[in-house]
């Protein structure tokens, strides 16, 4: 089974961003030439999931304007070379969907997730995190996790190993090795203390979901945070089922922080410069 839809959280106010965040939603921050979140629905589409669903929030009207045709603009530069420019989000216009819906209140992660259902419906879908900007080695971290899943048919999220210190960052996994980089799930926790943590293994923005989440998610309780944690929910459906973990082959950034922000956009400018003619 091919997946087909990718849910997109994108209702976070980007306050570390403050002031630029003000008036200007953080998924469309530039790296280089390219709002943030246009790099993870182009990695969405190349996993072949083309209908896109996002969860906005208050103030993101320029995710959906972003993603739809400006006529004074491109009958400004029509055939001039600046057109050019437009290839890459044309390209995800003409081969995508796009849908959206707003989460009303800030309750967490698994919130989110739970308020796409209308957009998803009752098929397994892919989730990305446009903060954890991913690039990956071949093939985009989402298509290496739709890989896994048409193998295993379960819930896989994508993890890496992280600093011991900076466990507290993230939800951690502990599991057992079925495959090369593949684990069985069998503890999770959400932002544990370093001596509380179960291991190194950090979950990063991209998810492979089946349905089922959506219910385990209406009965997760609110958790660290007083949110409702999608590291919970899995979690619990690692026990009645089975959740694996991916060591992705590839590079993230955090760009949700200041300085994987900068990392990631001399990372693809320096991309850009080694592709230009000589």
């Amino acid at each position: 089974m091919m997946i087909k839809k990718c849910l997109f959280p994108a209702a976070g106010y980007g306050t570390r961003f403050l002031p630029a965040t003000k008036a200007m939603p953080k998924e469309v921050m530039p790296i280089v030439d390219k709002p943030l979140i246009q790099y993870g629905v182009e990695e969405a589409l190349d996993a072949g999931m083309y209908d896109i669903a996002m969860v906005t929030g208050r103030g993101k009207r320029a995710l959906e304007d972003h993603f739809d045709v400006s006529y004074e603009l491109e009958h400004q530069i029509s055939g001039t070379d600046k057109e050019a420019r437009l290839s890459s989000i044309r390209r995800l216009m003409e081969e995508c969907t796009f849908s959206y819906t707003r989460q009303k209140e800030m309750l967490g992660l698994g919130h989110a997730i739970l308020t796409g259902e209308p957009l998803i419906g009752r098929e397994p879908f892919g989730v990305i995190l446009a903060d954890d900007l991913c690039d990956g080695e071949g093939d985009g971290v989402m298509s290496q996790l739709a890989r896994v899943y048409a193998k295993y048919r379960c819930s896989v999220v994508a993890i890496e190993e992280v600093p011991e210190d900076e466990v507290s960052k993230y939800g951690v996994i502990a599991g057992s090795s079925i495959e090369d980089g593949l684990y069985m799930i069998s503890d999770m926790v959400e932002k544990p203390a370093p001596e509380d943590a179960p291991s190194n293994l950090a979950i990063i923005g991209r998810y492979i979901l089946t349905p089922d989440i959506f219910d385990i998610l209406r009965e997760t309780p609110p958790g660290k945070g007083g949110e409702i944690q999608i590291t919970d929910a899995l979690l619990l459906q690692a026990r009645r089922n089975m959740v694996l973990a991916y060591k992705f082959k590839g590079t993230r950034f955090d760009c949700g922080s200041m300085e994987g922000f900068v990392a990631a956009t001399n990372h693809y400018y320096q991309r850009s410069r080694s592709a230009e003619p000589a």
